[in-house]
């Protein structure tokens, strides 16, 4: 009991130096820096509009992927970190459930146009996971492979972000395969492509690396409530 309370100390330090770390570009990113809602839960709507532009409600949650749905159990479940680290590891799931566990109420906001609102999430912070490979000076950035083939990408100022989870229930079911169970990323002030299904992988990088619908003209940054669907460049 000394020992796991001794690691989650441990964590939970690495947590808030890495938060740290990226806090004030963490302050900058539209989602909290604008006047519009981060769009995680009704409380942080801020009495504005419950959907982002161009977005409309739906009580489904509909299913996309590249075609291919993975079968994963949960004790044969990987999660490999890797690159700008000094501590590259390979998380089971019995590691991942020795993480803090949390739960959270966020909103889904898929580029397709449709958003579905308030899904009760439990799994791990992002941040907490990152924290046990202790990300090198130079990492700034994060490339997410998917059992699928999926890749996505995203900056280390969104990934410290407490909303940020690896989720493996939703509306206190477990994960569906569908929607990439056993463990998939969510992002809720990102779009969802942004959350990579059935996530097997993370690199940790110095430079930006485009993932799948990147390199094909989807936005780099994908804030749905200033409708950055697409690439300017």
């Amino acid at each position: 009991m000394a020992e796991d309370q001794s690691k989650l100390g441990k964590i939970v330090a690495a947590r808030m130096k890495l938060r740290s770390r990226f806090e004030a570009q963490m302050l900058a990113t539209p989602s909290l820096a604008d006047d519009k809602p981060q769009g995680t839960g009704p409380t942080n709507r801020h009495g504005m509009p419950e959907l982002p532009p161009g977005q409309h409600r739906t009580k489904k949650w509909p299913v996309l992927d590249l075609g291919t749905k993975p079968q994963i159990p949960r004790e044969k479940w990987r999660l490999q970190l890797d690159g700008a680290c000094r501590s590259p590891r390979t998380l089971t799931w019995e590691d991942l459930m020795a993480l803090e566990q949390v739960e959270d109420t966020s909103d889904f906001h898929c580029v397709t146009t449709w958003s579905k609102l308030g899904i009760r999430w439990r799994g791990v912070r992002l941040l907490d996971v990152l924290a046990t490979v202790e990300p090198e000076e130079e990492a700034r950035h994060l490339f997410f492979h998917a059992s699928d083939g999926y890749t996505t990408n995203f900056a280390m100022a969104e990934a410290v972000k407490p909303d940020v989870l690896l989720v493996y229930e939703a509306d206190g079911a477990p994960l569906e395969r569908a929607h990439g169970g056993p463990v998939r990323v969510i992002t809720p002030q990102l779009y969802a492509w942004k959350g990579a299904k059935w996530v097997s992988r993370i690199e940790l990088l110095p430079e930006n690396r485009l993932g799948f619908w990147e390199r094909s003209g989807y936005s780099d940054t994908a804030y749905p409530w200033r409708n950055d669907r697409y690439s300017r460049g």
